[in-house]
């Protein structure tokens, strides 16, 4: 039996979550920033007509917030997650197997399912945005990556209503459409790879499909080899049905202005390991070192630079917040200079082990888990409650250093503070 396997994702999500929200913003441009307000991290299709491309500073395209009614709202990233996580529940109910790829992006196994695929993804298209507003786009093939490419036709093509599925068209139309997709279209054909490609005249997909293995095995990596196998319906990458457990976990910021004062690195770094220790938990792993940076901006002529960085080992692997906040501490006194304008820091937990099979130290092994029990209570009342609900005092109150976020709309399904409000 071949494989039947569609990609779906929320389309133009971070804007999509806004709409949810905030209906007023339908039909207009809209795009999110990054963090500190820099730079474009989703676009409406209004905002993409206009030109706006991805990752472009916002001070370039300012003017046409007066000219053309541009909204620009900062990145969101508690909602954005809430209405990812939601939405990859609705899709794990849609069939035995699932795949979750990225934030707004999701490998489901239509393999076996009776009916038409093609049905199977209009009716998610449909469920997915009564019950959450989204709008999403399905991409059908036999394999991954022609699953993936599916998904790009789906949503640059009108005719296809938001769902495609290779399957439908004939040999003749299939190598017809990907005739007019170019090479770097392809999932992890990436630009210079595609410039490449270019100089062996291997333009389109359809080129790429019909490049012989001998020939890309010889030029390039077996990885790329595996990616013509699957343009050609062999199916190399299997559906990953539990998400890997990172090999490390970093947590960093710009701050909001320079930073100068030790005190003030010291609650930013803190809030950046109670950040990173959560995560750490949530994978159920331990971490056996603590790596923290800072580092000066670097578009000031004439300022003075410093990025130094360190790595502190732990006597026993962990994932106690207060074990490894004394850690990220102690390097940062370690690498901390006066005089210096601090625009970033960050924190890198390494070193990673599954907690079940984390060897004890010494003088721990054997030890109540009372240090557990504690971090399992806070992530649990942070999970009802609202992030920080329940944090450490050393990660400040005022938090003068956090990141801009001038035009942050409503956390209208994490925080108890911040709910939508309905007039009737």
């Amino acid at each position: 039996m071949s494989r039947v396997i569609a990609l779906v994702d929320g389309n133009n999500f971070y804007v999509s979550c806004e709409r949810v929200f905030n209906p007023a913003l339908e039909r207009r441009p809209v795009v999110v920033l990054s963090n500190n307000d820099g730079c474009v991290v989703s676009r409406s299709d209004e905002a993409k007509a206009l030109g706006i491309r991805m990752g472009v500073p916002f001070f370039e395209i300012r003017p046409l917030v007066g000219s053309h009614g541009l909204v620009w709202l900062s990145s969101n990233y508690a909602l954005y997650g809430d209405m990812s996580r939601r939405m990859m529940a609705l899709l794990g109910e849609c069939t035995p197997r699932q795949e979750i790829y990225s934030i707004d992006e999701c490998f489901l196994d239509f393999s076996g399912v009776p009916g038409s695929p093609s049905t199977h993804g209009r009716e998610i298209r449909r469920r997915i945005h009564q019950y959450l507003g989204i709008t999403t786009c399905t991409g059908i093939g036999s394999s991954k990556t022609l699953a993936k490419l599916a998904n790009h036709v789906a949503k640059t093509r009108n005719e296809c209503k938001g769902v495609f599925d290779w399957a439908e068209l004939p040999a003749a139309g299939q190598a017809a459409l990907m005739g007019n997709i170019p090479a770097g279209r392809v999932w992890g054909v990436g630009r210079k790879l595609a410039a490449q490609l270019k100089r062996m005249d291997i333009h389109t997909v359809l080129d790429l499909r019909g490049a012989g293995a001998a020939r890309i095995r010889r030029n390039f990596s077996v990885v790329l080899e595996r990616t013509v196998a699957e343009l050609n319906g062999e199916s190399c990458l299997a559906l990953e049905d539990v998400m890997a457990a990172k090999a490390h976990i970093q947590a960093t910021q710009s701050f909001g202005r320079p930073v100068t004062e030790l005190g003030e690195l010291r609650e930013a770094v803190t809030t950046y390991v109670i950040r990173a220790a959560e995560r750490l938990r949530g994978q159920h792993s331990v971490c056996t070192r603590v790596s923290v940076f800072i580092q000066t901006g670097k578009h000031r002529p004439g300022t003075p630079c410093h990025s130094p960085a360190t790595l502190v080992p732990l006597a026993a692997p962990s994932d106690d917040t207060r074990r490894l906040c004394a850690a990220a501490l102690h390097g940062l006194e370690r690498i901390y200079r006066p005089g210096y304008r601090y625009k970033k820091a960050g924190v890198m937990l390494g070193g990673l082990q599954p907690m079940a099979a984390a060897q004890a130290g010494l003088f721990t092994a054997g030890q109540p888990s009372r240090a557990a029990r504690l971090m399992a209570a806070m992530d649990a009342i942070n999970k009802t409650y609202g992030m920080n609900t329940a944090t450490f005092a050393g990660a400040g109150i005022e938090q003068p250093w956090r990141m801009k976020s001038m035009r942050r709309s409503p956390r209208c399904t994490t925080s108890w503070r911040e709910l939508a409000i309905a007039s009737a």
